[in-house]
């Protein structure tokens, strides 16, 4: 069955939230009808980051960063995976690079003052720009030698007044526009009048000056997610009213204003209450997805996964669609600790989150316009229970534009340890890489990645390399563990991963540290 909701816009300024019905997840619905439609609150051009005072850290004990669930946890079950990979390839074929520590304990003077540190990052033509929750730093992509930092979130927004200025909430992405050479960072805030803040570059430098944003948000918008696309900076976020959660919140930001500085807005839509965690696609690679293509948004339902496809009209908002979702099977799959707390470490009884609960940013997008056959291609991955104990569940999509379908799909876990918290990525080449944590009742949370060629079995992951060991766990009653970590790719050879996730160097509690590294497939040149 189809059906097809269309309401009349009543102002470009907001359109009412009650503009959304929740469908069945296994009914396959169309659901189309106008955004709500915000002016910016406020923008300007900064000062030159480097030039800026840094803001200030909080003060005080460290803090719990709490995680809003949009669904509560359910017990863990075990049933057969059949995408699990039972065969074993030789070691990933890949040739390291740099492997250096990022933000966290061991930098410098640098002192945790939160947990988890939601690590991610992305590299730009000369610089690599990591984000750990309320601080950031930029590397040197040559020598990973620290250009700047690490400074306070929020030092973005240093003389930009209002809510992005005054407050340094976390959940931040660091982007990179690889199509205009620009960084996109952006993060939230989460007191009322609740904000989401965006920073574009001027130019390639990330310490260089940004055209700043400010956008509302009509409620607490949790666990935001950003994807880079053509015609605009698609973002997600899960809505909560108190501990209520009202859905998921998806928009677009006009990106062609924000590279130039110009007055910009954004166009929002709700899903129903049963579905949250939704990400948006990221554009990888230098050929752009076909003309007008939608942006693709996916989260995971009972043994499938969910796309929706949101076309935004900038000029005329009563164009704009969001329509779907799509439900698409996958092999049957638990996720990883019910969705909460069970993975084990060394030397403690404290078990960890799992984030078993939502698909792990990104969805990298990459069109592969003159493959034969033609196809566009999606990666994603989350962790799933494989045997007694968690994998790494990844899957390519491929004709999203059309009637998607799994390409491939499997399931990494080549032995009872705990693997989880992945990114995943694809080079220009099809080499697809995915980063993970790993840890067990007998061995400290380590960071490890593994990866695959085009022409090995569909399904399957070669044997995994270790980035770095961990020497500690995390004790004490602390449980999170990164809400996401970060594989990104290159913008310059379009071939070289780069990933980061964290670590301790020692047991203990608020003493995390990071790493990051990158490396690359052979073929990919």
């Amino acid at each position: 069955m189809r059906k097809l909701i269309s309401v009349g816009i009543g102002s470009l300024v907001a359109v009412s939230c009650l503009l959304f019905s929740g469908f069945p997840e296994s009914a396959q619905e169309e659901v189309q009808f106008y955004p709500e439609v915000f002016h910016e609150i406020k923008h300007d051009v900064s000062p030159p980051l480097r030039d800026m005072p840094p803001g200030a850290r909080s003060q005080g004990p460290p803090r719990t960063i709490r995680l809003l669930r949009p669904h509560p946890p359910q017990p863990a079950t075990t049933q057969p995976d059949p995408a699990l990979q039972t065969s074993v390839l030789p070691l990933v074929g890949t040739t390291s690079g740099l492997n250096f520590l990022g933000v966290g304990v061991g930098l410098g003077n640098y002192s945790v003052n939160s947990a988890p540190p939601d690590t991610n990052g992305a590299a730009g033509a000369t610089q690599f720009v990591q984000w750990v929750n309320t601080d950031f730093a930029v590397f040197s992509k040559t020598t990973g030698a620290l250009a700047f930092g690490p400074v306070a979130g929020n030092t973005l927004w240093t003389g930009f007044g209002g809510q992005c200025e005054a407050h340094n909430d976390g959940d931040p992405i660091a982007q990179y526009d690889k199509a205009a050479g620009r960084w996109v960072m952006a993060q939230p805030v989460f007191e009322n009048p609740y904000t989401y803040c965006i920073a574009v570059s001027t130019t390639s430098d990330a310490t260089g000056s940004y055209h700043r944003y400010a956008f509302s948000m009509p409620n607490f918008p949790d666990y935001p997610k950003l994807g880079v696309w053509p015609d605009a900076y698609y973002g997600s976020f899960n809505l909560f009213s108190g501990n209520s959660f009202l859905g998921a919140y998806a928009c677009a930001f006009d990106r062609s204003k924000m590279l130039t500085g110009a007055a910009a807005t954004q166009q929002c839509f709700h899903t129903a209450s049963s579905f949250g965690s939704l990400l948006p696609s990221d554009l990888d690679g230098a050929t752009a997805p076909p003309a007008g293509s939608p942006n693709y948004l996916l989260n995971f339902g009972t043994n499938s996964l969910n796309l929706w496809k949101l076309h935004v009209d900038f000029t005329t908002p009563a164009n704009s669609t969001f329509t779907g979702p799509a439900n698409i099977p996958v092999g049957a799959f638990s996720e990883a600790c019910g969705g909460a707390v069970c993975i084990p470490q060394s030397g403690t009884k404290e078990k960890l989150d799992s984030l078993g609960d939502r698909l792990m940013y990104r969805l990298a997008y990459r069109n592969f316009a003159t493959a034969v056959p033609p196809h566009e291609s999606l990666v994603v991955n989350h962790s799933v229970v494989a045997g007694t104990g968690t994998g790494v569940r990844w899957y390519e999509l491929r004709n999203p534009g059309g009637t998607p379908s799994v390409y491939q799909q499997g399931t990494y876990a080549p032995d009872s340890k705990f693997r989880w918290m992945g990114s995943i990525a694809m080079d220009k080449v099809a080499d697809i890489a995915v980063g993970y944590s790993v840890s067990s009742s007998a061995m400290h949370p380590a960071v490890r990645y593994s990866g695959r060629v085009p022409g090995d079995p569909l399904g399957t992951l070669e044997s995994e390399a270790t980035i770095i060991n961990g020497a500690g766990s995390q004790s004490r009653n602390l449980n999170r563990w990164g809400d996401y970590s970060s594989m990104s790719i290159d913008p310059v050879d379009d071939c070289t991963f780069w990933y980061t996730n964290e670590y301790l160097k020692a047991s203990g509690t608020f003493n995390w540290s990071t790493q990051i590294a990158s490396f690359k497939f052979s073929a990919c040149q």
